[in-house]
């Protein structure tokens, strides 16, 4: 992949996390934090749902070349988020709070309104 290429997909990827902290925003979802990484795995958005701390994986596509986005998931990647979260909460030094890890997949095909699927404790 080259630079241009990266960095088309960097500003899909932002333009899919807006749309996703916009969703949950309206839901009434707190953010805490944006794009957390540890080692090489990335948190795309870290939330309050209540008392509960939500760790979101974003996947954004504008077409379904590949497949609608939730199948992009693959159980490396649940791994990967999972190990990550695992790594907030031991940085943050979060012990006694309840968390779950969520999917939101949207599908922004040309001309129409972005298509969410919200999947709440995806994995």
């Amino acid at each position: 992949m080259n630079k241009e290429e990266k960095k088309n997909k960097r500003k899909t990827g932002s333009e899919g996390e807006e749309i996703a902290c916009e969703f949950i925003s309206k839901l009434g979802y707190k953010i805490v934090e944006r794009n957390y990484q540890f080692g090489h795995g990335e948190i795309d958005i870290i939330a309050k749902d209540g008392d509960t701390l939500v760790f979101i994986e974003v996947k954004y596509r504008k077409n379904l070349e590949y497949g609608p986005p939730e199948l992009s998931i693959t159980k490396g990647k649940q791994n990967l988020v999972k190990r990550t979260a695992t790594a907030y909460l031991w940085e943050k030094e979060i012990k006694d709070e309840i968390s779950r890890i969520d999917v939101i997949a949207i599908l922004k095909l040309p001309g129409q309104k972005p298509q969410i699927n919200h999947i709440i404790n995806a994995f």
